[in-house]
């Protein structure tokens, strides 16, 4: 039995953001199985059981936190383009985060488009609106477009962390 999702559906002027569901794994498997997604996030494909963790991980946030991340959606055609939203992940992280996280992950087919940027806004609108005002988001320094995204979106004062050995940067909001 599925029980009814506790995420809220988000929309924007292209897109709707939805609870995750168990159908969704295919589609998310397929896109942190492209290159041009994980290069920048890990830089190794994520195994179709690991997608499925994260997956049960996105719905027990809403669970246990009151918010969690949503599964972006094409309002026109219904196609998963991507995952984005707040996230408790528990990162082995040095210095370690004191706030809830936010990431954004698309299909390469809507990189460069302004739905990371169109989503997130509703993201953190939404999260403003329920107390989360305070985010952070940790970002690859050669991820220049998510740098530039988190910038726009009010992220800033970034400091050096470490995250499985690599160097990340760590943006905070509010």
């Amino acid at each position: 039995m599925i029980f009814p999702s506790p995420t809220p559906t988000l929309t924007t002027e292209r897109l709707t953001l939805r609870g995750h569901h168990p159908d969704d794994l295919d589609a998310l498997a397929a896109m942190w199985a492209d290159p041009a997604v994980y290069g920048m996030i890990g830089g190794k494909p994520r195994p179709r059981e690991d997608v499925w963790i994260r997956l049960l991980r996105s719905i027990g946030c809403w669970t246990v936190f009151g918010y969690g991340a949503w599964v972006v959606c094409d309002r026109a055609s219904g196609a998963v383009l991507g995952d984005i939203g707040l996230l408790e992940s528990q990162r082995t992280i040095t210095p370690p985060l004191t706030v809830p996280e936010v990431g954004w992950t698309l299909v390469p087919a809507a990189h460069g488009k302004g739905y990371a940027g169109e989503a997130m806004r509703a993201v953190l609108e939404w999260a403003d609106g329920h107390g989360v005002g305070r985010t952070c988001c940790i970002i690859d320094p050669a991820n220049t477009a998510s740098i530039r995204l988190a910038e726009k979106l009010g992220y800033g004062a970034p400091v050096e962390g470490v995250y499985h050995d690599r160097v990340m940067q760590i943006f905070h909001r509010g």
